[in-house]
């Protein structure tokens, strides 16, 4: 496993952070990648953000934006959600949404989902402030991890990059 430290000041579009935008350029390949909280991003081939005002193919809750697809279907998952239940208010209370499932089991049930829709030899790439991923029972082996420490009282960015191993179906 590759782990490696970059300092990078925060931003709330985190695929632009610079050692964030680096690994992505190395780590997504051709094929089918999956975003189910894009915002604005198009490193994904099919991107998706509850919010109507970003710029996605689909504006859908993230568990049935990743039911759409068959199981195996993607090569690759960038799953960047809210860290925390005060970004999940600040990202959707202001577009009318006052009621959010903030539950652990929310994040839980869409792992699963990407568990079903990743083929195996596919990755994940995972962003937060732990570096759990999506974990050795659904079949992934990290890869790669990379912390951004964003300095002060700022939250690091830890990125995980993992293989599925076998199928979670």
């Amino acid at each position: 496993m590759q782990i490696e430290r970059k300092w990078a000041m925060p931003n709330s579009e985190t695929f632009s952070i610079k050692p964030i935008k680096e690994l992505l350029q190395k780590e997504v390949d051709d094929g089918i990648w999956l975003d189910p909280f894009a915002r604005n991003s198009k490193i994904a081939t099919i991107t998706n953000d509850l919010n109507p005002n970003c710029d996605t193919d689909y504006h859908m809750e993230a568990t049935d934006f990743l039911k759409m697809f068959p199981n195996e279907y993607a090569d690759g998952v960038l799953f960047d959600p809210p860290y925390s239940p005060r970004q999940i208010k600040e990202c959707y209370e202001g577009i009318g949404i006052k009621e959010f499932n903030t539950k652990m089991d929310f994040y839980s049930n869409v792992k699963d989902e990407i568990a079903r829709v990743v083929k195996p030899g596919g990755k994940v790439i995972s962003f937060g402030w732990n570096s759990m991923g999506m974990g050795k029972n659904r079949g992934f082996e990290i890869k790669r991890i990379l912390l951004v420490p964003h300095g002060g009282a700022k939250n690091d960015t830890i990125v995980t990059v993992e293989v599925l191993n076998k199928s979670f179906k």
